[in-house]
């Protein structure tokens, strides 16, 4: 059976063709107001999309914006979004709307720590490694 991926009932093709003022509706008061606030940075990140999108995208997106809150008109694009060292690669998917760009892009990594120090005590040298 085919996977239906859709966003409060609308299938990806509605959500694409869905007016500004109608997705503002649909997603919780905490992103649009984010959104209606408009900072600086967010506007121009999305006058690049709009721009990346006239000209035929091609490279993803770079942008340190994590706080941008994902919207229909930027379905199937990739964006790399920095973590505070380096930009992870992201495409935007319909399960993504109305989250933020910096919820897929981790910060921090899980920890695997190797064997017991050099004055480490005696019992810990049978712990599991792994």
């Amino acid at each position: 059976m085919v996977e239906r991926i859709a966003f409060k009932g609308k299938i990806q093709s509605e959500l694409s063709s869905l007016k500004f003022e109608d997705y503002l509706k649909m997603i919780k008061s905490r992103q649009r107001r984010s959104i209606k606030r408009n900072s600086i940075t967010y506007k121009a990140l999305i006058e690049k999309v709009e721009k990346a999108r006239k000209s035929g995208f091609k490279k993803p997106i770079r942008t340190h914006v994590r706080e941008a809150v994902i919207l229909p008109s930027w379905l199937g694009i990739k964006f790399e979004v920095h973590n505070g060292k380096e930009f992870v690669p992201i495409e935007i998917t319909g399960y993504m709307l109305g989250h933020r760009l910096g919820e897929y892009a981790f910060t921090t990594k899980r920890v695997q720590h190797s064997a017991p120090g050099i004055r480490a005590t005696k019992g810990s040298k049978f712990l599991a490694v792994k």
